[in-house]
């Protein structure tokens, strides 16, 4: 609202509320002067009578006619202008036979009436002023909400004319939060991008030594497997034994560095939001079914089943590699908590809202302590194997999160860890 609106609804309201309390004030004068002339009144009466007592038939028949009412009133004003007022009789004789200043029409009722009018004009002209004020209020916030809104849906570059009312103020700071928050997402953006781009040339530096390597380890390898065991000297026949131990070691680690490098050139991939999905309708049992064929072996070693059962048709819009790689980490994650002639479980199931997958297993579940770090990057728990370097779990909550849908992890009532999925339709 402008500032010549606020003047406006300012003498609006002044004058409404002024129309009511004068209306109020001249009502209530009104009663005061009807109540004064009664008892001026029932004084009159009480002197005639007192003087005459057999006039009081006769002033009692008087205050019937309306002769008296009309021209009583005037007499009694005349008295009440000259301050002919007594009020030592309290309890007159026209108290004592029922009379009342409301019922012996001393004061005329026009007056009364005008009051009325008067207090309804201006209550009438105080809703309206209300009503116009809220709704010029409510404009503004509307206003200021669309804006709102129209940030929150990436519109950029959203300048409010400038106006001088009630809300200037709030319009202002919501201008200035609004070209922070602008600028602090900027730098973000330029922050992750940074560390994203970093992340992959850490990946790529590592690619140089892990080969150089590779091939040295390949050529011991050779040059030992052409090496006769009659050709070791003798009392070194031990000494190449180890040396085939520490080999075997070297290519373990040096699988975990290729996979490292794999995973951190992913991370950056996550990062920088430039991981591509294929999304497309998928049956969840086809990408159980997947994740776990492709375990087969890995549990068949731990000694381990997994159950999947087929529990109808339930499509969810994903991109059917990535997101049976986010599966297979939590099956893994399971199969590794759990012993030997034990079984890793699924389920899943739909309702109007999203498509539920829980996969849990038969050991001791969690750790309290670790279940708030679980998701996080290279976060490993106390009773973690040596094998992995702890982004499985990060890389499945983000690939599940980038396709709509939530993961979270708890232990089960009566034991063992679950992983709790949730694809969202809308």
């Amino acid at each position: 609202m402008s500032k010549k609106s606020n003047i406006k609804i300012t003498v609006l309201l002044v004058l409404s509320v002024g129309l009511i309390v004068a209306a109020m004030t001249t009502y209530f004068l009104t009663l005061y002067y009807r109540h004064v002339c009664f008892h001026i009144l029932g004084g009159f009466c009480d002197s005639m009578i007192e003087n005459n007592p057999d006039s009081q038939q006769a002033v009692l028949e008087l205050l019937k006619t309306h002769d008296f009412h009309m021209k009583g009133e005037n007499i009694l004003s005349n008295k009440f202008d000259n301050h002919v007022i007594s009020n030592k009789f309290d309890n007159h004789v026209i108290s004592n036979f029922g009379y009342s200043p409301s019922n012996l029409g001393i004061t005329n009722t026009t007056v009364l009436w005008i009051a009325v009018l008067v207090f309804l004009a201006g209550g009438i002209l105080f809703l309206f002023t209300f009503c116009y004020w809220h709704r010029k209020s409510y404009a503004r916030i509307q206003a200021l909400t669309g804006y709102l809104e129209r940030i929150n849906t990436g519109v950029q570059g959203l300048v409010f004319e400038s106006s001088d009312d009630e809300f200037s103020k709030l319009q202002d700071e919501i201008y200035k939060t609004v070209t922070e928050l602008y600028q602090t997402r900027e730098e973000a953006l330029t922050a992750r991008n940074n560390f994203a781009e970093n992340l992959a040339n850490i990946a790529h530096q590592l690619k140089t030594p892990i080969t150089s390597i590779s091939l040295t380890v390949q050529m011991v390898k050779e040059h030992l497997g052409n090496t006769r065991t009659a050709e070791i000297p003798q009392g070194h026949t031990y000494m190449a034994c180890k040396i085939h131990a520490s080999i075997k070691v070297i290519e373990r680690q040096i699988n975990r560095l290729m996979h490292l490098e794999e995973a951190l050139l992913l991370l950056s991939r996550i990062d920088a939001g430039t991981l591509a999905f294929d999304r497309k309708l998928t049956d969840v049992f086809t990408i159980l079914s997947l994740a776990s064929d492709n375990l087969y072996e890995l549990f068949m070693q731990k000694g381990v089943l997994i159950d999947v059962p087929e529990m109808g048709e339930m499509n969810i819009n994903v991109d059917v590699n990535w997101t049976m790689e986010a599966v297979m980490n939590l099956m893994k994650n399971c199969m590794e908590a759990t012993g030997t002639g034990t079984a890793v479980h699924c389920s899943y199931e739909k309702n109007p809202l999203y498509v539920q997958i829980r996969i849990w297993d038969e050991g001791e579940g969690f750790a309290k302590e670790d279940l708030p770090h679980l998701f996080e990057r290279f976060y490993r728990g106390e009773n973690a194997k040596n094998t992995g370097i702890g982004i499985g779990l990060y890389l499945s909550k983000a690939i599940i999160e980038m396709q709509n849908g939530i993961i979270r992890a708890f232990n089960l009532p009566n034991g063992g860890a679950c992983f709790e999925v949730r694809f969202y339709s809308h």
